[in-house]
């Protein structure tokens, strides 16, 4: 049996929106969820982040083997999801070193329920990096730094929403407003 290919169809199917999440490492299955949502909306990096109030405590070896997992559970999303690229999954990293890194392109949003902006009111051109705090939330000292790095709050609505539910909520807001959904 043979076949001839006698036509490509190229397929695009990411987000004009580049987005990154940095993302507050939560325990048990809602980092795994986290990780996959995010991937099926789009996100083009995931950025695992240590705060204060991460109870999940992780060695370099435990570290390694927890990125291996989440980019095993990234690459199943983008097969299921049709994704033409695979998010980069970034080691985890201290929070100070998150602020420090000049790497985000864009607006800086930091998911807080005391915000100053709705999400419904933001404008984005083109790139976003949207921070969530874990179980808990970030500290007041956290916050206050993230702001100082030029993070602006944004809240979500009325409501305090789980780790795991503001950043899936907050990343469809976005993809919707300003992506592709």
């Amino acid at each position: 049996m043979q076949a001839e290919v006698q036509e490509h169809r190229d397929v695009e199917r990411e987000s004009r929106l580049d987005l990154t999440l940095a993302q507050g490492i939560s325990r048990g299955e809602r980092m795994d969820w986290v990780m996959q949502k995010a991937t099926e909306l789009g996100v083009a990096r995931i950025v695992p982040v240590i705060t204060e109030r991460t109870v999940v405590k992780l060695d370099e070896r435990q570290g390694e083997r927890k990125v291996e997992h989440w980019r095993a559970i990234v690459i199943a999303a983008c097969e299921q999801s049709g994704r033409n690229r695979v998010p980069d999954v970034a080691a985890p990293r201290p929070f100070h070193e998150l602020l420090r890194k000049d790497e985000h392109a864009g607006r800086k949003l930091l998911l807080s329920p005391i915000g100053t902006l709705n999400a419904r009111d933001l404008t984005l051109a083109g790139a976003a990096t949207l921070l969530v705090g874990p179980e808990g939330g970030l500290s007041q000292d956290e916050q206050e730094l993230a702001i100082g790095a030029g993070f602006e709050q944004v809240r979500m609505g009325p409501r305090v929403l789980r780790t795991e539910t503001a950043a899936i909520a907050a990343l469809a807001i976005l993809q919707h407003d300003f992506g592709d959904l």
